[in-house]
């Protein structure tokens, strides 16, 4: 069972393998539609695709963040939908670094699902060692996948708010620097981050061919998070990029950290939450 990185020739010896599941997750937040419009130019063979917006989010709220999780008997619908059951081997993918992956494997793993991995590197070094590709949509048999939801995955804005006055929580933000200090903010309406968060920007999970450090190089990166890693709650833009952080941190050996979903576009979009801006706020 891969339960957070496989690499292009081990997936690709098991393409054929019975109960193994390829997602292809590409996606653009500024062209929506430039990950379909990839997956149907050349994808895995076999690959299924999941949309960011349609697929891997539910109905934004004005309260709600950019991309809030679906409800999970809905998602577990989807899954049906893609060939996948409780006891697939899944395996993510997208353009290269797997910043939008992360969230399909993420999402497995709160509705009970430990067996789905990241192709590391994705799309971009599937090509580069020369594998196949096809552009045929895949042929799917439905079927039915039975959710079984880890609550305890996640943390909701409340109990974030609680945490500044109280602590308890270890908040780590996944984005840029200069969106954390909120220099610049190209995407939400306020810039700035939520006071007392950590800043770890995921791109630092990587080295310079996208791929992931190998653990050793992790586990350094994270060792001021070792020991707490349960009170770690991970947050991004829009919940999505948080979740490289988190599986960063289960390369790691870090076990047990936790994703705030709604994340920075929720925290926002609700009026009186505390904001700060630069380094040491």
């Amino acid at each position: 069972m891969y339960t957070t990185l496989i690499d292009c020739k081990t997936l690709f010896q098991h393409l054929a393998t019975p109960d193994w599941v390829v997602v292809d997750c590409r996606f653009d937040l500024l062209q929506p539609d430039a990950g379909q419009q990839a997956y149907a130019a050349a994808h895995l063979p076999g690959a299924r695709y999941a949309d960011l917006n349609r697929d891997l989010s539910g109905p934004v709220t004005p309260q709600s963040g950019r991309h809030p999780l679906p409800d999970p008997a809905v998602f577990a619908e989807t899954l049906g939908r893609w060939g996948i059951t409780n006891h697939c081997q899944v395996v993510v993918y997208d353009a290269e670094n797997g910043a939008y992956a992360v969230r399909l494997w993420w999402m497995l793993r709160w509705l009970g699902h430990a067996a789905v991995a990241l192709l590391d590197g994705g799309f971009a070094t599937w090509q580069a060692a020369g594998l196949p590709t096809e552009t045929a949509l895949a042929g799917i048999r439905e079927t039915v996948f039975e959710p079984h939801v880890q609550a305890d995955s996640q943390v909701a804005m409340p109990a974030i708010k609680r945490a500044i006055q109280a602590g308890g929580l270890c908040v780590v933000d996944a984005r840029a620097a200069a969106r954390y200090a909120g220099e610049v903010e190209p995407i939400d309406p306020v810039a700035g981050h939520i006071p007392g968060a950590l800043n770890y920007p995921y791109e630092a999970n990587l080295d310079a061919s996208g791929r992931f450090l190998p653990p050793e190089s992790l586990r350094s990166r994270f060792a001021p998070l070792a020991g707490q890693s349960e009170q770690v709650v991970h947050m991004c833009g829009s919940g999505v990029t948080a979740c490289h952080n988190l599986l960063a941190m289960e390369i790691a050996g870090y076990t047990g950290s936790k994703l705030y979903a709604g994340s920075w576009s929720e925290w926002v979009r609700n009026p009186g939450n505390p904001i700060r801006k630069g380094f040491n706020a």
